[in-house]
């Protein structure tokens, strides 16, 4: 609504006219000024308020520690790693769903070859501009029946290759029989 012109004049008056005027004259934020420490708990604009926007900040993991050993999460890598599954087709027997790229890897590792089918820029417009990412697009197999196909998005272009790697290996899948 409208509140008149004195209204402005009220939010802005702190105190007597003998007092200091405090900060900058009631208004938030802004460039410059003075500057006193962050509480805890206490936001900013560059991300230290976490609680509010996306929770607790969680620490990154090392870069570098590409080849250490495989940390299974599922109960198929579970089993496929005890040796009680013995290769994919009893995967596709049943329909298990595969969540872990290394159970192919357990199976197909040293036949698995990998080919870069298409990488193109896609580009996002924001308001500084356009922010330009690389898309991937990769095809695994072992020449021998096992195929599949994995896309990914990213900033940089080994990264997008990675992460188009890792996909193609989850959705691997056997050629049928009568192909």
């Amino acid at each position: 609504g409208h509140y008149g012109r004195g209204f402005a004049y009220q939010m802005a008056d702190t105190g007597s006219a003998d007092q200091k005027p405090q900060g900058r004259g009631g208004f938030r934020g802004g460039f410059g000024g003075e500057r006193r420490p962050r509480r805890e708990g206490e936001g900013g604009a560059r991300g230290g308020d976490r609680e509010r926007r996306g929770g607790p900040r969680r620490p990154r993991a090392p870069k570098g520690d590409d080849d250490k050993e495989w940390v299974r999460v599922t109960e198929l890598g579970r089993l496929v790693k005890e040796g009680k599954i013995r290769s994919l087709e009893e995967i596709y027997l049943y329909s298990l769903p595969v969540k872990e790229y290394q159970i192919i890897e357990m199976f197909l590792d040293k036949k698995l070859k990998d080919e870069v089918m298409k990488m193109m820029p896609v580009q996002k417009q924001t308001r500084a501009g356009q922010r330009t990412r690389f898309k991937a697009f990769v095809v695994v197999g072992d020449s021998d029946g096992h195929v599949g196909l994995g896309v990914k998005c990213s900033e940089e272009v080994a990264t997008a290759i990675l992460g188009a790697i890792i996909m193609a290996k989850l959705v691997c899948c056997s050629r049928p029989p009568w192909i």
